[in-house]
């Protein structure tokens, strides 16, 4: 931790991407703040704080990375059925702050969370900003299952999504991806492998092929307004 790079509270620049550790895997540097425009600063060039309640703010840029482009997104036969059945009613930016509660409680096997209140409180002021979104699974009025992320130019950057009902989260996510394909977002960043992730047509790139998809696709100035998504 000594040998990072430790960023100011008033310095948004990052160090080259190319310069995390290999292990752990993409930590690139430590310090700083969760000021709106430092994490637009970071996502635009493919970086991602995630840190637990006792440590600094830790920034990461893991290689390879885990994306899912939206026209090669897969809906295997059981999902694709329990989507046509589901009585679910999908909503979008209807109730952020929830939705990240939700997900940062779902962590049965630990006792603690990477979603701090810190990180609820910044990322909600990027929800005001219309840059943070959320989708929402209701059932009868209650949520049960739900996901959000940053949208920034024609890329959706995932962050996290919960579930309390089966196939909530799955077909929450599954619809999201196809209405932001059709939207013209070209890449949902994942971050890290998952076999969840992977059962929908996620796979693995290079981090420097990933940070070359980013200049232009991830420009805040080109945001999409498409949200909340109909």
């Amino acid at each position: 931790m000594s040998s990072l790079p430790w960023l100011n509270d008033s310095d948004f620049v990052f160090p080259d991407t190319e310069s995390a550790l290999q292990e752990p895997n993409g930590l690139l540097a430590a310090g700083g703040s969760l000021a709106p425009e430092r994490l637009i600063e970071a996502y635009s060039k493919g970086i991602f704080p995630w840190y637990e309640e006792d440590q600094p703010i830790l920034w990461w840029a893991p290689d390879p990375r885990m994306v899912l482009f939206p026209e090669e997104l897969h809906i295997n036969r059981s999902l694709a059925r329990a989507m046509k059945k589901s009585t679910l009613e999908l909503s979008s930016d209807r109730s952020f702050r929830d939705v990240m509660l939700a997900c940062a409680g779902r962590r049965p096997y630990s006792s603690g969370t990477w979603i701090t209140m810190d990180m609820i409180d910044a990322y909600c002021t990027l929800h005001k900003m219309g840059v943070a979104h959320s989708v929402e699974a209701w059932d009868d009025g209650k949520l049960v299952g739900g996901l959000y992320g940053l949208a920034i130019g024609e890329v959706f950057f995932g962050e996290s999504m919960f579930s309390h009902q089966d196939n909530a989260s799955k077909i929450a996510f599954a619809s999201t991806v196809q209405k932001l394909g059709r939207l013209g977002y070209q890449l949902i960043d994942c971050q890290v492998s998952s076999e969840f992730l992977a059962s929908f047509g996620a796979r693995e790139v290079p981090r420097k092929d990933f940070i070359t998809m980013l200049p232009q696709s991830a420009d805040y100035g080109r945001n999409k307004a498409h949200w909340p998504l109909q």
